[in-house]
């Protein structure tokens, strides 16, 4: 290993230790990289950041925290989970089956497993504990695993992100995840089933023919968010990013037009929550892009690549390693340094073998949501503990049952391929 590489990951190693984030981490270690290897730090810099500052497709990133931070603060949530009580509130687990429903339905607007999980997530476990009807790990652990649908789902912030590394359609990724989301919600609600009927954990009363209008009704507005963004996309009519900025004015429109639930006052603070989640991943991004062009610089792509290709590895062989390390690395990296930092590594080797980049990308987001839930470090697990009060050795306890449902069908979609494929094909964005 050359002096640079020893300055750049031991420069990364101390500052990761004595907490400093991933972002300043990536950067520190990057610029110490420059210095030493005696390059023009401005010049480096310049280069590699301009990816960043002229990304047109990145300003869909902030829109879409944005759109999920109205959707919370407006009280659209209660409207959803009325709408998702009425179509599954009567199956085994009540109220855990609502948890999912209702995830599934906001993750076509929020983009953000953690903001689906401080959303639906939240309340329904507020529900679910209310007068004892579940234990609160139990609760806390089915908001966890249902917050992960959301980057499955059209407006998925990491699908965007993957999109932009990979050079794929922002299109056919939105697409391909539909049906594993799918199948995903629909085992999740099986091993609830199960749980509910084993534990008997309470259903909710039947909503009548008569009630049921009424409630699409109430809901119908929000609902027609996720299918609007798709309209626009992938009729050609706007690009990602232009149904983005709609899809904003859209969640404006229903909060302080239509529904009249949000004062100004929540505007600013809905702005300001915007604001910090989009720096959080600017400086990640900032210094995945500096910390890349160090490792880059040092030939460790060509070296992963020789590695991998010596192996003799099928494209299900290499995915199957591929899941193996994602599935380890989201111990201690968030999913924003594992796409701005792994992945660069990791498709010009799926390219090689052949593997579809809208399949591989899949792959690489059900990995990274699998991880959000995974003991001791899952980061949803954090959150959801943070939120409701729970110990985290109650959610750790419950959740085993879940990540071996979602672990099946991670495995599922990377043994066949056509399940990410089939609707990207059917939109004539991937080649048959």
């Amino acid at each position: 290993m050359s002096e640079g590489l020893w300055v750049l990951l031991g420069v990364f190693t101390v500052t990761a230790i004595l907490g400093a984030p991933l972002g300043l981490s990536m950067l520190a270690s990057g610029f110490a990289y420059l210095i030493a290897t005696h390059q023009d730090v401005g010049l480096v810099v310049d280069q590699t950041m301009n990816g960043l500052y002229n990304s047109y497709l990145l300003i869909a990133v902030p829109l879409f925290i944005f759109v999920a931070n109205i959707m919370n603060a407006s009280g659209v949530i209660e409207r959803l989970l009325a709408f998702g009580a009425a179509m599954v509130g009567h199956l085994p687990g009540g109220l855990a089956q609502v948890n999912v429903v209702s995830n599934l339905i906001f993750s076509g607007m929020s983009g953000s497993a953690v903001a689906d999980a401080s959303g639906p997530g939240l309340v329904v476990a507020r529900m679910m504990t209310k007068n004892d009807r579940y234990p609160r790990g139990f609760a806390a652990t089915t908001s966890v695993v249902s917050a992960t649908l959301g980057p499955l789902m059209p407006t998925s912030i990491p699908m965007i992100f993957y999109a932009l590394i990979a050079n794929a359609s922002v299109g056919a990724m939105f697409l391909g995840g539909l049906v594993p989301a799918g199948i995903m919600a629909i085992a999740l609600m099986i091993v609830i089933a199960i749980i509910a009927r084993r534990r008997k954990f309470p259903r909710e009363a039947r909503v009548s023919w008569a009630e049921t209008p009424a409630i699409f009704g109430r809901a119908i507005l929000p609902l027609a968010l996720p299918g609007i963004l798709l309209g626009l996309i992938y009729s050609g009519v706007t690009t990602p990013t232009e149904a983005a900025a709609i899809a904003a004015s859209y969640a404006l429109i229903l909060a302080f037009v239509v529904f009249q639930t949000m004062r100004p006052s929540q505007l600013l603070t809905v702005m300001s929550d915007t604001v910090r989640a989009t720096s959080m991943i600017v400086l990640i991004m900032a210094g995945a892009f500096v910390f890349n062009y160090a490792v880059a610089n040092e030939g460790v792509p060509q070296l992963i690549q020789s590695t991998f290709m010596s192996w003799n590895l099928s494209a299900t062989g290499f995915l199957v390693c591929v899941n193996i390390l994602m599935l380890t690395l989201t111990i201690v990296l968030d999913e924003v340094t594992l796409l701005l930092v792994i992945v660069p590594l990791l498709v010009p080797i799926a390219q090689s073998l052949g593997v579809d980049l809208v399949h591989f990308g899949i792959v690489v987001v059900l990995n990274m949501m699998v991880g959000l839930t995974l003991p001791p470090h899952g980061l949803l697990l954090f959150v959801m503990s943070g939120l409701t009060g729970t110990p985290l050795a109650e959610i750790f306890r419950e959740v085993p049952p879940f990540i071996a449902a979602m672990l099946g069908i991670v495995f599922l979609v990377t043994f066949f391929p056509d399940l990410a494929l089939w609707l990207p094909r059917l939109a004539g964005l991937v080649q048959p």
